[in-house]
């Protein structure tokens, strides 16, 4: 298990080191930062100040090793249009994005493995049928319609939960239904696939020729087993859920990392967009890394 745990540290590692070069270069190859920053109507001297003011007029390999040195140590620099330094900023909107992520993510699981196991156990039925097909809309559906319908249907019409802002718990209701849904066709359709080949095994028939109770079968020998390939998955669509926040925050104006990084691009706050990409970047990682190693410790097989 040792070896297992350091060779998939070493992957982890080697991830987000190509992850923050790769978020570096992209926000530089972009275009001159400098002008950007100082807009259209700025003079060549103004540009040339802005370009020494923020190290820019160093080489991209300096460039790289002082942002990379500053980011270890969580400093992020100064916003450009936000009198507040990064890290800040990142703090005030994180709690927003990740109870966001795992509302949503327990709204997927909570309807998306009981679908499953009930489509794998009444297999080419009605049932089954029904939930490959909310299964197909759900993948299909794009999730800013979704949630505008959301919306339409539970904030205009009935009135019953409210359509922006994040100030109780109702506000994260309609946002985290349409972002779970986005995640629940990938479970669901894992779920009854592992389902399946569960309840094919020779030991799922030995215990049902042994007379144990249906549930008992489908419960302690089924799903017991086939949930585990739904661990990695799970941590896999928290981190999408994470990084495609940012179209829901934007829906329903909730102010996260999704729309703080929505607003820094359109005012070309590269400082604020390169930290937002470097974090969620890392918490996908780390999700990953967590979801290998708990698979490898209740699946022994993994570990070769």
């Amino acid at each position: 298990m040792l070896g297992f745990a350091l060779r998939r540290i070493l992957v982890a590692i080697s991830v987000a080191l190509t992850v923050s070069v790769a978020s570096f270069m992209l926000l530089h190859l972009s275009g001159d930062l400098a002008t950007a920053i100082a807009g259209p109507e700025a003079t060549s001297e103004q540009i040339a100040a802005i370009r020494v003011q923020h190290g820019l007029d160093q080489p991209l390999v300096v460039q790289f090793g002082s942002w990379a040195w500053h980011a270890l140590h969580f400093d992020f620099g100064r916003s450009f249009y936000f009198p507040e330094p990064v890290t800040d900023l990142l703090a005030s909107r994180m709690p927003v994005t990740l109870t966001l992520g795992i509302i949503a993510l327990a709204v997927a699981l909570l309807v998306a493995i009981p679908l499953g196991v009930l489509a794998a156990f009444y297999r080419d039925t009605w049932i089954d049928r029904t939930a490959l097909a909310v299964s197909v809309l759900g993948q299909a559906m794009p999730s800013f319609w979704f949630g505008l319908t959301l919306i339409m249907i539970f904030s205009v019409n009935l009135r019953w939960l409210p359509v922006s802002g994040n100030a109780s718990w109702k506000n994260f209701v309609l946002p985290a239904v349409a972002l779970g849904y986005y995640a629940m066709p990938a479970v669901m359709r894992l779920t009854r696939n592992g389902m399946l080949e569960v309840l094919s095994s020779d030991y799922v028939r030995t215990a049902r020729a042994k007379g144990l109770a249906p549930r008992k079968v489908l419960i302690r020998h089924g799903l017991r087993n086939a949930v585990i390939p739904v661990i990695a998955l799970a941590a896999v669509q928290f981190g999408f859920m994470l990084g495609g926040s940012i179209v829901i925050e934007a829906v329903f104006s909730l102010q996260g990392l999704g729309q703080l990084a929505w607003e820094s691009i359109a005012r070309n706050d590269f400082p604020v967009v390169q930290a937002i990409v470097l974090v969620l970047a890392m918490i996908y990682i780390a999700l990953t890394l967590a979801a290998d190693l708990l698979n490898a410790l209740l699946d022994p097989r993994l570990r070769a």
